[in-house]
């Protein structure tokens, strides 16, 4: 009897997409421009709020204010260029979401708690979707060879495609937040999990 074939990617371990780069959250007060920025809005001790989105800082005597906006908000105002109430929020309440540079590979295994400090928002590392319970209205990240493509929303979850493939179907936020306020569904993406990253 022949042996058996030869694991093609037996001395390739690095065939798998890089993971994106990751979300690293920086204070608002660093004086990085804030238009359009997600941010994260809470007390050090007290804890975070997301999903939200800034405008740049407004200065109203001594202080310095961030108008922050949910970010379903801020999306259909710009897409119908319509006002929108934002709360002003003192600046050094404020983080942003920044995407960071890539790390090198060998991601550190989170297993258990997960301690942080709340001195600061913390952000998980990105992880692979076949990884994750459940994706369906999570952020992901679209990863082809070194491109990524953000901003994106899974409209599914995990599912075998007419081909067989493990997949989820994803679409644009803007369009996942306009399914929300005018209920016109998006238009979406088939995409193979091994590509899609929970942001």
């Amino acid at each position: 009897m022949s042996s058996p074939l030869p694991d093609p990617f037996a001395d390739q371990p690095d065939w798998a997409p890089l993971p994106p780069r990751p979300v690293e959250i920086v204070p608002a007060t660093s004086g990085i421009e804030l238009r359009g920025r997600r941010v994260l809005v809470g007390l050090p001790g007290l804890g975070w709020r997301g999903d939200l989105r800034a405008d740049e800082r407004v200065v109203q005597g001594s202080r310095t204010y961030v108008p922050v906006i949910p970010e379903h908000e801020w999306y259909r105002a710009e897409s119908e260029q319509v006002e929108v109430f934002a709360p002003l929020v003192p600046v050094e309440r404020v983080w942003v979401e920044m995407v960071g540079e890539r790390r090198p590979s060998g991601r550190p295994t989170e297993s258990g708690i997960r301690l942080v400090s709340l001195d600061e928002p913390s952000h998980r590392a990105p992880t692979p979707v076949f990884e994750a319970d459940s994706v369906a209205g999570r952020r992901v990240v679209r990863v082809a060879g070194t491109a990524e493509q953000r901003d994106l929303r899974a409209v599914t979850e995990t599912y075998s495609s007419a081909d067989g493939d493990i997949c989820v179907r994803v679409a644009p936020e803007l369009e996942w937040y306009r399914w929300a306020w005018h209920g016109q569904p998006p238009t979406t993406l088939e995409v193979p999990v091994h590509l899609l990253w929970l942001e």
